[in-house]
């Protein structure tokens, strides 16, 4: 997949495909020094990284309030073409320094409505976000706790998973119950997304 079959497949503009493409320039600029993403994968970088950031965004519920939060941003998949796209106000959150610095410097030129919040998960307050993302950050065992928060405040979970997720649901059944459904991935025959509609913390299967 080229750029032009990007902009075929999700319909953005014209003005938002300079944009992204200006992000894509960036990052195999920076990915020399700072490893941003596996080398491998940019041969596919508009399927790989942009479509499959990309599709969340009809998912995204267009009611409520403006923010959505990105954990573990990283090179600023999903939540950084989500913003550029026009998804709302973007917060993410990337504990690694030089992430940041390359999501600011992304942000400062292709004009991303974004805030980069240089932090661990676990020092983030949680606030009303109408959705909280993440993609290939954390086994959902490791990702609900913190998700919870968001999610009992009414935001929808929308989380980027590939073949283990069977897996990761059995484990995490054992401590939460989950309302959640799968959209088939469009960049992944084998990923799918999990969108979460309401989380609760089974005290009976964790005593």
């Amino acid at each position: 997949m080229n750029i032009d079959d990007f902009q075929k497949a999700t319909g953005v503009s014209r003005e938002t495909r300079d944009r992204l493409s200006h992000y894509a320039e960036l990052l195999l600029r920076w990915n020399h020094a700072i490893n941003l993403v596996a080398n491998g994968s940019l041969k596919d970088l508009w399927k790989r990284h942009f479509l499959d950031s990309a599709q969340l965004l009809p998912l995204i519920p267009t009611e409520g309030p403006d923010d959505v939060v990105d954990f573990g941003s990283g090179a600023g998949f999903p939540g950084l073409v989500l913003a550029i796209m026009g998804a709302g106000q973007v917060h993410l959150i990337e504990r690694d320094e030089r992430k940041c610095a390359f999501l600011r410097e992304v942000a400062h030129k292709t004009a991303a409505p974004i805030t980069v919040h240089n932090m661990d998960l676990n020092k983030v307050t949680p606030w009303p976000v109408k959705a909280v993302t993440a993609r290939a950050f954390a086994p959902l065992s490791n990702l609900l706790p913190f998700a919870a928060p968001f999610i009992d405040q009414g935001a929808l979970g929308l989380f980027l998973k590939g073949k283990t997720l069977d897996d990761e649901l059995t484990q995490s059944s054992k401590e939460w119950r989950i309302l959640a459904d799968r959209v088939p991935s469009a960049s992944d025959p084998a990923g799918c997304i999990l969108r979460v509609r309401k989380l609760g913390h089974d005290h009976s299967k964790s005593d």
